[in-house]
């Protein structure tokens, strides 16, 4: 019974996300998330563009929430428009805004427009970014995919759930449907591989700098002391030999 309760709520809480999401329109918002509250159900709408949801002086927002009362049987709806600080990290908004541009102005432009919005992720300050265009809109005879990526962007681990902002998107065009995945690996992510170096204190610099004396003082004590070196004496030179001359005799 629990189980069945439990499933109950989160298909009704896809058919409130599906809802909102079809009365927003695609490329206005990035996702839809409902908390539960003691006054209510609170409904937050994350977008890069608030004014577009709310309308003039809030009708919007008051409509919405008349129909989640009424259809969906909601207790006391509260509807949040929370504006997200920084579009380009958020993986939602760039998969919207890439199927927003290809149905605009079609899949032949499609190489510069994953170069270009890769290079926006980057500059924005992620760790990493990845753009997968793939379907039989691509330009060519068969079905392909195209990968764009740029920096470092775990693929596994609890680091690639948690730690990667994922998003998906479809662009229906002329020649067929094509997918847009979108991977970002924003500059928050905290790697279980990262050291961190902390500063050292004054008090443990101090320390070091005394054992360093100690240790200077005990090599000093145990190295061998040396002996003076004694003064080489000069060496004398050779007298030189005074011969002496035969005396002549007077006679």
């Amino acid at each position: 019974m629990i189980e069945r309760k439990f499933v109950a709520e989160k298909i009704k809480e896809l058919q409130v996300e599906q809802f909102i999401g079809k009365q927003i329109g695609q490329g206005k918002y990035s996702r839809i998330e409902i908390k539960k509250t003691p006054l209510g159900e609170k409904v937050i709408v994350y977008t890069a563009k608030p004014g577009l949801i709310v309308g003039k002086r809030g009708e919007a927002i008051k409509d919405l929430t008349k129909v989640l009362k009424n259809k969906f049987k909601m207790e006391n709806p509260q509807v949040e428009v929370s504006e997200v600080a920084n579009p380009d990290l958020d993986a939602q908004t760039v998969a919207e805004s890439i199927s927003t541009t290809l149905e605009k102005f079609g899949p032949k432009r499609f190489k510069a427009i994953g170069y270009k919005m890769l290079q926006r992720i980057i500059d924005a300050g992620a760790l990493g970014g990845e753009i997968v265009v793939s379907g039989r809109g691509v330009p060519g005879a068969r079905a392909k995919s195209w990968r764009f990526y740029a920096g470092y962007l775990k693929k596994s681990g609890d680091v690639a759930v948690e730690g990667v902002d994922h998003g998906m998107c479809t662009a229906n065009l002329k020649s067929g449907s094509v997918g847009i995945k979108v991977s970002i690996m924003p500059p928050t992510t905290v790697l279980p591989d990262k050291i961190v170096i902390k500063p050292i204190p004054e008090q443990v610099e101090q320390l070091q700098a005394e054992v360093k004396t100690e240790e200077k003082k005990e090599e000093k004590k145990k190295a061998p002391r040396k002996r003076p070196a004694k003064k080489a004496k000069p060496k004398e030179e050779p007298k030189e030999e005074v011969k002496e001359e035969p005396k002549e005799n007077s006679e």
